[in-house]
């Protein structure tokens, strides 16, 4: 294997290039699904680069449970520096089993339990929920319904937490229902407040409710949990998590505009939204005023849709740098997939039978 078994390690840092042009030049949704896939790759590949290192470097623990031919020379030779980076491997992997573990757990007790703060309410498309904090966020399909009062909403970006005043309605004052239609099985749920349905004008609510459908068609919350999880496999690909956060918004930002007929009035329902709102309740749930580059989505808007294009000319440089990392992505799986192979013949010849 030699030292390409730690290319995998450092490759991501060539989707560096392509992320912030990704971002600016190429449609969005073409944008996300080509970072998504990189960050999915780039990540696998790193951890298993990170598990065959480890190998090494858990044969060398005395007490171990692995075969004992599995700590020859033969096989710490296959790792330079096995001493140092074997034994270096078993925290890295554990920090990122433990990250990505954590980051999943919140995910489904963030979903979770904004489902169980919808309890008691119509089964409508648009749930809308009495509180004087104004936020909105697309809630996809899932999680254990409970009954009516068992969890309660927090504001701001912060998870939504138990309760007994849960998604109870205000006595004097009853929700308003954006939605009287009957929510589609397996579609999810648009969230918002009667505190941002106040301060938008009814076509900017209509906007609100366009942008936050094309998050629940396209099922932005995988994009962004898979970035997320990637990112923490691998810091080198923190960059690809912020510019799909970007590109996501974006992407719904153009479908809102195509549904509203008019870029202009999505345009403000950002402005405004950004000004009154607080977030969401995690990075991996979309929403009209999720954080993040404000200014640059209502200036993209206010300018020409972008072009449709399923992957960039080789002459730009938004080009050169999709080749450049889809070219490290390349070879980084070679890289990873041959140790892996030459791993596994080692350890199974130095095994005896």
């Amino acid at each position: 294997m030699g030292v390409f078994v730690f290319l995998p390690l450092v490759l991501p840092l060539t989707a560096w290039p392509v992320a912030r042009l990704a971002e600016q030049h190429l449609h969005p949704r073409t944008a996300t699904r080509l970072l998504t896939v990189l960050a999915a790759v780039l990540a696998v590949c790193s951890t298993v680069c990170l598990g065959l290192v480890m190998v090494v470097g858990t044969a060398q623990l005395p007490g171990n449970p692995l075969p004992d031919g599995w700590s020859d020379p033969e096989v710490r030779a296959a790792v330079p520096f096995d001493e140092v980076v074997g034994k270096a491997a078993i925290p890295a992997l554990c920090a990122v089993v433990a990250a990505c573990a954590r980051a999943l757990w919140r995910h489904g007790r963030v979903r979770r339990q904004a489902h169980r703060a919808l309890a008691g309410l119509p089964d409508t498309q648009v749930a809308v929920l009495p509180d004087a904090v104004p936020y909105a966020y697309a809630l996809p399909p899932g999680g254990r319904q409970a009954g009516a009062g068992t969890g309660r909403r927090r504001a701001g970006r912060g998870a939504v937490v138990g309760g007994p005043d849960a998604a109870r309605p205000d006595p004097g004052r009853a929700p308003r229902r954006a939605s009287g239609r009957p929510r589609a099985a397996g579609r999810g749920r648009v969230v918002v407040t009667t505190a941002l349905l106040e301060r938008l004008r009814p076509a900017e609510r209509r906007a609100l409710f366009a942008h936050e459908r094309a998050h629940l068609a396209a099922r932005h919350d995988r994009f962004l949990l898979t970035v997320q999880l990637a990112a923490r496999a691998n810091p080198f690909l923190r960059p690809l998590r912020t510019a799909v956060a970007c590109t996501a918004e974006r992407w719904a930002d153009e479908e809102a505009a195509r549904a509203v007929g008019s870029r202009r009035t999505v345009a403000r329902a950002i402005g405004t939204a950004a000004l009154v709102s607080r977030g969401t309740p995690s990075p991996t749930l979309a929403g009209l005023a999720a954080p993040g580059p404000v200014p640059r989505r209502v200036a993209a808007l206010l300018g020409p849709a972008p072009a449709v294009r399923s992957w960039p000319p080789v002459c730009t440089a938004v080009g050169l740098a999709a080749w450049g990392a889809a070219a490290g992505t390349a070879v980084s799986a070679m890289s990873s997939a041959n140790a892996a192979v030459t791993m596994v013949l080692i350890l199974h010849a130095a095994t005896p039978l």
